[in-house]
């Protein structure tokens, strides 16, 4: 079993053999022996730490007829290449894949510096761009499959190098990968947005069998679109995990696309970690935890219902 990050490394390895438009595109990350770098050295450049120029070189390979995958850490493709992303990706709509590992608090020792906890709010704030969080090895490869097919441009968040034995199918674009299917008489579904927040709803439906538990890849607005109607249809409380902020995450973007739902969040919350530690041991000082998920999926003490708590 491999983590997402070496899946991707592989999976784009052996794309590359059958398209020759593929370009990989590092910033320090890939590690002294590459799969690419090895298998396709006239089609790999390590680019170093330059985020900002790897996206706009990015951008005029895109121009030329080539489909550029871009990996760096995901607080500095999102952030300090921010402008770069905003008009290459998103204003011209260049069809670049940006691969970004250390997603959330992943990092664990790196730091602050190196946590992500606002990625996923500044990609999804760009009309136009796909955004994935796959889950495990085998949704990892779908999801890159998938970026190389589509000429569109394309975020997707990775851990760093853990691994992780999902217990569900890939979900596709647009769909609803459930974990635990919402039966008869549920009224509480956790949606799980990432691998640990996976690994949570897991746990707390194990101790509550009357949670049904829903995952999401996609989660741009289009893809949240679409997979809303049978999240709603599922259950009428909707318990959003994810290793992200509350501001720009996914439990607010469900909450304006189902109003007459119930719609909580478990997520990082607005503490800055200032210290390093293992990646579990952050999450549980932010208070992403299974006692946190169970206690927000009891039913809130209001006669009104909608919006996000």
């Amino acid at each position: 079993m491999l983590s997402g990050r070496d899946a991707y490394k592989d999976e784009l390895t052996a794309l590359a053999a059958g398209d020759e438009r593929i370009i990989c595109l590092e910033a320090d990350l890939g590690g002294p022996k590459h799969p690419f770098a090895e298998k396709h050295p006239g089609r790999f450049l390590n680019l170093g730490i330059a985020e900002g120029a790897a996206v706009d070189i990015a951008v005029g390979l895109a121009s030329a007829g080539l489909r550029p995958f871009l990996s760096t850490f995901a607080a500095f493709g999102t952030w300090r290449a921010a402008e770069s992303v905003k008009l290459g990706l998103g204003y011209l709509g260049a069809p670049v894949v940006l691969v970004c590992p250390y997603g959330g608090v992943s990092g664990g020792w790196f730091g602050p510096t190196h946590h992500s906890l606002e990625d996923l709010a500044v990609a999804r704030s760009l009309p136009g761009l796909r955004i994935a969080v796959p889950c495990g090895e085998a949704e990892t490869r779908e999801v890159i499959r998938a970026a190389a097919a589509a000429d569109r441009p394309c975020y997707v968040r990775l851990a760093r190098n853990e691994t992780y034995d999902a217990p569900f199918a890939p979900a596709g674009h647009g769909e609803v990968g459930w974990v635990t299917p919402a039966g008869d008489g549920t009224t509480t579904c956790l949606v799980s947005v990432g691998e640990k927040p996976a690994q949570l709803c897991g746990r707390a439906a194990e101790q509550d069998p009357r949670l049904a538990h829903a995952h999401l890849c996609w989660v741009d607005d289009e893809s949240l679109a679409l997979a809303a109607g049978e999240l709603a249809a599922g259950a009428r409380r909707l318990v959003v995990v994810e290793e992200h902020r509350e501001a720009g995450g996914v439990a607010a973007a469900l909450a304006l696309l189902l109003p007459q739902h119930e719609v909580r969040a478990v997520n990082a919350g607005p503490s800055w970690p200032s210290e390093g530690g293992g990646h579990d041991d952050i999450l549980t000082a932010l208070g992403l935890t299974v006692p946190a998920v169970l206690a927000a999926a009891v039913p809130a003490p209001r006669t009104s219902q909608g919006g996000i708590t």
